[in-house]
């Protein structure tokens, strides 16, 4: 045991005949860590700008509401009168009218043919 232990610490796995077997090991497990932190790097990016965009969303959905409601209070006829009145133009007194307008049918093909 004290050997074994003796032979790891001075790394003599990595000097001996078949160490070439070893060396490969410790190559492939090099690569598949850097492979490892750079997966994790690129997923924790990812992440970074989906929190961002989410609160982007959530700033301009706010923004959107506040807006929108500006514009009905903007839309409502108590506001736009107040506004008229500065112009001096006042409110009718007399109530709309609704306005019909016939269409003439336009004829068939069939129908043209036989006048």
């Amino acid at each position: 045991m004290k050997n074994g232990v003796y032979s790891l610490l001075k790394a003599r796995f990595l000097i001996n005949d078949d160490a070439v077997k070893n060396w490969r090991f410790i190559v492939f497990v090099i690569l598949l860590a850097i492979v490892m932190i750079a997966n994790t790097q690129r997923f924790e990016q990812k992440v970074f700008r989906i929190a961002e965009l989410t609160n982007q969303v959530k700033e301009l959905r706010s923004e959107f509401v506040d807006r929108r409601s500006e514009l009905m209070k903007l839309k409502m006829e108590s506001t736009v009168s107040e506004k008229m009145i500065e112009k001096e133009i006042f409110p009718s007194t007399v109530p709309p009218v609704k306005i019909k307008v016939k269409k003439e049918e336009e004829k068939s093909f069939f129908k043209k043919i036989w006048q």
